[in-house]
């Protein structure tokens, strides 16, 4: 792995993670000292973060984690609902049905699973519900099979992943949030662009309604909240269709 890559997917994972707050100064000095390496890869590693929305000039300072604060729920959600919505319809045309019929009957599965009375101590449901979304995510960028559709996804979904740390964990939100993700599912497995569409329109607005709810008051900084630990996916994953 080039050193400028180990450099960058490190610091977008504390990033997204919160060990690297808004704010927090990304100096190529004290990072290729860290790293043990020159000024160059680490230059090419804050400048991707830097293209993605993750780092950002600031004037005296140099290059600073960017600042999330809940004023950027509803324009990532616009530009999320263009995406994921086409995303679903053209995986709707090009999946293999019985791959998504399967997710769906896992999803039902792990939906039933947030019952208390139906899980033992061992079971992690929020746990299986991520690993699930994660799954369902990659199945649908593969069957939708357009990667300009599945780059201008990824910057959306790393500052979506951001912006789930301002809303607090809702166990309730993610049982309906898996029974939600299984329409959307059997929808793309019918094969129907229509029915797709409408299963991810109302999940989005279930989403968004959510986040606004529960997320602190506009023009609050992320770094002086409390950290959640997960809403409907772990930050650290791309996907975002929660």
């Amino acid at each position: 792995m080039r050193a400028s890559q180990r450099v960058y997917e490190q610091l977008r994972s504390e990033i997204l993670d919160g060990v690297l707050p808004p704010g927090q100064v990304l100096g190529e000095v004290e990072q290729s000292q860290r790293f043990g390496i020159s000024r160059t890869p680490v230059r090419e590693a804050i400048g991707r973060l830097a293209a993605e929305g993750l780092a950002e000039q600031q004037g005296g300072r140099g290059v600073v984690v960017s600042e999330v604060t809940v004023d950027d729920i509803a324009p990532l959600f616009e530009v999320r609902e263009a995406l994921d919505i086409q995303a679903a319809r053209l995986a709707a045309l090009r999946c293999d049905p019985a791959e998504f019929a399967a997710l769906a009957d896992r999803l039902e599965e792990v939906a039933g699973l947030f019952d208390s009375s139906q899980h033992s101590t061992d079971q992690d449901p929020p746990a299986t519900y991520y690993e699930l979304v994660e799954q369902m995510d990659r199945a649908i960028d593969a069957a939708a099979a357009n990667p300009w559709l599945d780059a201008a996804s990824s910057t959306v979904r790393m500052q979506l992943a951001r912006v789930r740390r301002l809303a607090a964990h809702d166990p309730s939100r993610l049982a309906a949030a898996a029974r939600e993700h299984e329409q959307i599912a059997r929808a793309i497995s019918t094969g129907s662009t229509q029915l797709a569409e409408a299963a991810v329109r109302l999940h989005l607005n279930n989403a968004l309604n959510s986040a606004l709810t529960r997320a602190p008051l506009s023009g609050q900084r992320e770094a002086s909240l409390p950290e959640a630990s997960h809403t409907e996916t772990s930050p650290r994953e791309a996907p975002a269709r929660t």
